[in-house]
């Protein structure tokens, strides 16, 4: 008994530094989260000590911006492959990195940035009725395709599957260090997803994407990022994430028609002491 509470006070020890650490970074100079590159609501669990996820996001705007406005080319008919890659750290936290790349209408293959993205959630000995976790997306984008070459966003994350019912809520804030989005602060962006789950095999729900503006005050409706995803997941193996759904965009801030799809896989390197790293629909 006594070593176990030795164990939970030191388990606690260390997710207070690393949130701590999470804390100190947002006085730094980081990055901004990628629109329509890596489309997902995230869920609170982590990648699995000893273990790899490796992710293709694939994401095609059949119906986007025309026109090059600040040096940031149009996004119709443009395709996003994003290489994500996920090693789990500990049973309570892991460490993303991002590979950017689009293919411009007739414009040839190109890189157009990375990011950094550690995470950290309440470990399952907490016993809390709902999953928590928060990461920060620090990273750099070229300027043919942002305006906030340097920027960060912070993601807490919650939720919980109940049943065949899953839902997550993600409240995120942005901020952009250079272009014209700079001094605009910090901007709340939040995303939800709920879905059932019809059999053990196949989940069918909706995802939901927003940019709304500065905090404390909010875009005009039509200049806000609304956008609504009917999406599937399929859970063909613990080993394998597969979803993938079309988009509309319902505000003019946002490309108004695009596909997007999610390959995951992960790759256990050695005997896992934990199954929490298994992601939720």
């Amino acid at each position: 008994m006594f070593c176990a509470m030795l164990f939970g006070m030191a388990t606690r020890s260390r997710l207070a530094i690393v949130l701590g650490i999470l804390a100190l970074s947002l006085c730094s100079v980081v990055c901004h989260a990628q629109d329509n590159y890596e489309i997902q609501v995230y869920g609170s669990e982590t990648v699995a000590p000893k273990t790899t996820m490796l992710e293709l996001h694939s994401n095609y705007t059949f119906q986007g911006s025309k026109t090059t406005v600040e040096g940031v080319l149009p996004t119709q008919h443009e395709l996003h492959e994003t290489v994500e890659i996920t090693q789990g750290i500990t049973p309570w936290f892991e460490t993303g990195f991002y590979i950017f790349t689009a293919v411009p209408n007739n414009q040839g293959w190109q890189w157009v940035g990375d990011h950094i993205r550690p995470r950290v959630r309440a470990p399952e000995s907490w016993h809390w009725p709902v999953g928590v976790s928060l990461s920060a997306e620090f990273g750099y984008a070229r300027p043919i395709f942002s305006t906030s070459v340097w920027s960060l966003e912070l993601r807490p994350i919650v939720d919980q599957q109940k049943g065949r019912l899953y839902w997550a809520f993600n409240p995120a804030f942005e901020k952009a260090y250079t272009g014209p989005e700079a001094e605009r602060g910090w901007e709340f962006a939040p995303d939800a997803k709920i879905a059932w789950n019809f059999t053990n095999a196949v989940a069918f729900g909706l995802e939901y994407y927003s940019g709304l503006g500065p905090v404390g005050e909010l875009d005009p409706f039509p200049r806000q990022s609304q956008q609504f995803i009917p999406a599937f997941d399929l859970n063909v193996s613990p080993k394998w994430e597969i979803n993938f759904g079309v988009g509309v965009g319902v505000t003019g801030g946002t490309d108004h028609m695009l596909v997007k799809a999610i390959i995951g896989r992960r790759f256990e390197w050695g005997k896992r002491h934990s199954a929490a790293g298994q992601k939720r629909p």
